[in-house]
């Protein structure tokens, strides 16, 4: 990974790409991100390549992708795997409908319990809480 000379500090990287320094040292431990060499007396300088991957970390990450699975994709990021890329996300993209599947089952069910609760009178025990204790 070429750097420039006169590169930017860690937290010029945080603030570039949107995160705080904590992050950015998060994603080296995790070899998300290249920890540059520090030199004698001196601190670690990073380029422009390392806030665009800092940037794709956390774009992949709004996408539902762990850190492991973008570890995979960066991985892929040579311009000859697309297929594999793909196949990647379709995996997600199955999960995260698989999500949406059961959240619209949970949305379904408590939105039948909040219906009871509205139509409890008296000294009836509340539906909601006598479902769940039933479960």
């Amino acid at each position: 990974m070429e750097r420039e000379q006169n590169g930017l500090t860690i937290g010029a990287v945080a603030k570039a790409a949107g995160v705080n320094v904590e992050t950015v040292r998060f994603y080296q431990r995790r070899a998300l991100l290249a920890e540059p060499d520090k030199p004698y007396g001196g601190i670690r300088r990073y380029g422009a390549d390392d806030v665009a991957r800092v940037r794709f970390v956390k774009a992949a990450q709004r996408l539902g992708f762990s850190l492991d699975e973008i570890a995979g994709l960066l991985q892929l990021d040579d311009g000859t795997h697309c297929d594999e890329a793909r196949e990647l996300a379709e995996a997600k993209l199955a999960d995260v409908r698989k999500k949406l599947k059961d959240l619209r089952r949970i949305e379904s069910a408590l939105a039948g319990l909040v219906r009871d609760c509205c139509m409890s009178r008296g000294k009836v025990s509340c539906p909601l809480i006598d479902t769940l204790q039933k479960q």
